[in-house]
């Protein structure tokens, strides 16, 4: 299963990565869906890919065929960040031109930074390290919107941080104290005064929330009081995540940025990968409710472009449930699915025999445990 896991996060960043280490990914990617977000497309294709790819990428492991392939992608990792932060590149990318986007790609940047700092920062040569911190920086310009785009602001701040750079407590501040009150229960919040039904919880929240606090936890004693708190919660949201799972691998589509695919299950990934899994979340269930996630939506091979690029849709090529705001980059954000690849190949996550998790046990007559909410 994690050579499967392995292959299908690859096979969907190949194109991303492969062209930006070349210099070719401005004129290779597709940029005829939503054409008037074209100047975004390249900056949220990598960071979200990368955001995803980075904790197999700081992994240790034992030599083998693994390894090999991991080192492949560090290289590639650190010519294409070169890329994308070098104004002569033909890949150089919009930190901050036009519009408020670029703050939200920098900022999965970022995390993927946070997640994996010594393969996609200490590993790089002096000077892309400063141009890198230099193009973070220039995304200060833009305001965050009051909803999740706060978390955005503070995990450029964060990733700064985390490199060595001078960073700006502000915007953290702002995103935790404001969060904190959009607290509704039973482990989700709210994006702004109301709840949205949809997977922002699990896209945004949850994720840089989560990250931003356990990084801070050491310096900031108020931190480490929340991420406690925090935790909970997000444990509570990965059980539901995990319910919302089918016997068949398909899942509850609703709200806002569906065509992210299974990046819809980042925190329970993440929960699996941070180990804060609930008691009654075996981590064998977990791995084969992801599992069954990810080959029904790969099934469809209307999934990629001829070139391999994804395709707007969630079942295949689907282009009419993409909000306006959507270019073929922004489904790369699918690539959080594969966090647990950043466990050992011998944690319990890979090598527990097989389990049924929660639609498959109650649908096939088990006899299961009822659920209840928390605060």
């Amino acid at each position: 299963m994690r050579k499967y896991w392995i292959s299908t996060m690859l096979t969907i960043a190949d194109p991303v990565l492969r062209n930006l280490a070349n210099g070719t990914l401005h004129s290779a990617i597709p940029k005829e869906f939503h054409a008037d977000r074209k100047n975004y497309i390249m900056l949220e294709a990598f960071g979200r890919t990368a955001c995803g790819v980075a904790p197999w990428l700081e992994l240790s492991l034992p030599d083998g065929e693994e390894k090999e392939l991991q080192a492949e992608y560090r290289s590639l990792m650190i010519e294409c960040i070169r890329n994308a932060t070098d104004s002569s590149s033909l890949d150089y990318m919009n930190w901050c031109n036009d519009g408020g986007q670029p703050l939200v790609d920098a900022a999965f940047l970022a995390h993927a930074v946070v997640r994996a700092p010594q393969s996609l920062f200490y590993s790089l040569d002096s000077n892309t390290k400063q141009r890198f911190i230099t193009c973070l920086k220039e995304t200060r310009r833009i305001a965050p919107a009051n909803c999740n785009w706060l978390f955005f602001s503070a995990m450029v701040e964060t990733g700064l941080y985390v490199m060595g750079s001078d960073f700006d407590f502000a915007p953290i501040d702002r995103a935790i104290d404001t969060f904190k009150n959009w607290y509704v229960g039973d482990g989700t919040y709210s994006d702004g005064m109301y709840f949205h039904w949809d997977y922002y919880n699990s896209f945004v929240i949850h994720p840089m929330l989560l990250d931003i606090l356990k990084v801070f936890s050491a310096i900031r004693p108020d931190y480490k009081e929340f991420y406690e708190v925090a935790l909970k919660r997000a444990s509570r949201y990965a059980a539901v995540l995990e319910q919302l799972i089918n016997s068949d691998g398909t899942y509850a589509v609703f709200g806002r940025s569906s065509v992210y695919r299974f990046g819809a299950f980042q925190l329970l990934s993440q929960a699996a990968l941070q180990e804060f899994l609930p008691d009654n979340l075996q981590y064998a269930q977990v791995r084969c409710a992801l599992n069954a996630v990810i080959h029904k939506v790969c099934e469809n091979v209307k999934m990629f472009d001829k070139n391999g690029f994804l395709t707007p849709g969630i079942y295949g090529f689907q282009p009419s449930l993409a909000e306006e705001y959507i270019n073929i980059g922004s489904l790369y954000l699918c690539e959080t699915v594969f966090l647990p690849l950043g466990l050992a190949p011998d944690h319990r996550f890979w090598t527990d025999a097989n389990a049924d998790w929660t639609a498959k046990k109650i649908w096939s007559g088990q006899n299961v445990c009822r659920d209840h909410a928390t605060d």
